[in-house]
């Protein structure tokens, strides 16, 4: 019986950080073996077991074979003459199928360093077709390694592109999309992930309301980029940069969905795009079934992001009504979130990346000064019942244009 690292942990390790994880397969093995030496059986469909000290992964080496269309449909074989070359050619990425023995010497049958070392994305074995999650995977690599320059092999491309003719990825279930698509968004450049899938054809066929943003103008002087689609990838980057809060990422890359419903005779104005753009978001989360932490926060940022841009121009009343709309008073954390998003989409424009912008201190200063009153207060002027909400309202108002000295008094709304 022979023991090897695999995977994830050998490419991180020649990439110089630290592993996420450590995966282990065990050549030469029964399952029965493995039990005698204390490892716990977890694996439904192969043999895999848990290390009784360490409670890492050990899998015996396997074989797998296609019987059906989809990611369900494999056989696996797992036998103790089943090889480690055998085990590696089953996996989907050069970079992913290396391994080190005992003494950390590297087994690499498919030159997985010389890609790593060229940043090159390539699949072990035309065996990789078979796997529509594959798409993702690669994908979501481009989001990780983006910023070291890695790139789909053109080999690897042309394979995936055929994938997707050929209808592997529509036998992708919701829950496996949505994983990956996660994932993504918690990579460094996770406007790869979307980059890769678009160029293959993928992104159509999963997110086609992301798809038909792109090709849809803007006004120039507003969004110097003009392609709707290509300031969305930039404003993803932008909340990248900003936060590693994936559901502000999240909100980032879907916050302008409407667009891409625009009569082309509106071009390149989106008129209500913000109210179209919810039905979108709710549609594409009920499809993905994202949970609802992610849809809550992507229907405030959609539908009020515009709001947040002319925060500058706004009435002290309709500031106050924002603030209650997105649920500033009650939940603050979630405001700064929804800052974070229009903040990227501020930034996610061709030329405004690194200028600063007044909206996020305004609208701060604004609950600030409104959170100065309070519903007690208004209770111990005498006040009951409704009124207690229609004066708190009045005196918020009031609060919010003396403290951004407006100019206007509007505080009957």
């Amino acid at each position: 019986m022979k023991i090897y690292l695999v995977g994830g942990a050998v490419r991180d390790k020649l990439l110089g950080v630290e592993p996420r994880d450590r995966d282990w397969v065990v050549v030469g093995a029964t399952p029965q073996e493995m039990i005698t030496r204390g490892f716990r059986p977890v694996g439904k469909d192969f043999p895999v077991f848990i290390h009784p000290e360490t409670g890492e992964e050990y899998a015996l080496a396997r074989t797998e074979r296609k019987t059906a269309p989809g990611y369900h449909g494999f056989e696996f074989h797992a036998d103790p003459a089943v090889t480690l070359e055998e085990d590696l050619r089953r996996r989907d990425l050069t970079i992913n199928a290396m391994a080190m023995d005992e003494n950390g010497a590297l087994i690499d049958p498919f030159n997985g360093a010389d890609d790593l070392n060229n940043g090159r994305l390539r699949h072990v074995s035309p065996a990789f077709s078979e796997d529509p999650v594959r798409i993702l995977r690669v994908a979501r690599y481009a989001a990780r390694y983006g910023h070291w320059g890695f790139r789909v092999a053109h080999s690897t491309h042309a394979l995936m592109k055929l994938m997707v003719e050929n209808g592997e990825v529509d036998a992708l279930v919701a829950e496996r999309v949505w994983q990956e698509m996660e994932n993504a968004l918690g990579e460094q450049t996770p406007s790869r992930f979307f980059e890769v899938l678009r160029n293959c054809g993928a992104l159509a066929r999963i997110l086609p309301e992301l798809e038909q943003l792109f090709g849809v103008p803007q006004p120039k002087h507003h969004h110097p980029e003009v392609d709707t689609g290509k300031h969305t990838l930039m404003v993803l980057d932008q909340a990248a940069r900003l936060t590693t809060d994936t559901r502000v990422r999240f909100a980032a890359l879907v916050h302008d969905l409407g667009k891409g419903t625009t009569p082309r005779e509106e071009w390149p104005k989106h008129i209500a795009h913000e109210h179209r753009g919810v039905e979108l978001v709710n549609a594409m989360c009920d499809r993905l079934r994202i949970p609802n932490d992610y849809r809550e926060l992507a229907q405030v940022v959609t539908r009020y992001h515009g709001v947040y841009h002319r925060v500058e121009e706004l009435r002290a009343s309709t500031l106050h009504d924002t603030l209650e709309a997105v649920d500033a008073f009650r939940r603050p954390e979630r405001f700064e979130q929804f800052l974070l998003a229009c903040e990227a989409d501020s930034r996610g424009r061709t030329g405004f990346e690194e200028l600063h912008f007044a909206q996020p201190g305004l609208l701060r200063e604004a609950l600030h000064a409104a959170n100065q009153v309070s519903a007690k207060a208004v209770v111990a002027d005498g006040y009951g019942g409704k009124a207690v909400g229609e004066h708190l309202r009045l005196r918020r108002i009031e609060a919010i244009r003396q403290a951004l000295k407006l100019t206007t008094n509007d505080t009957n709304g």
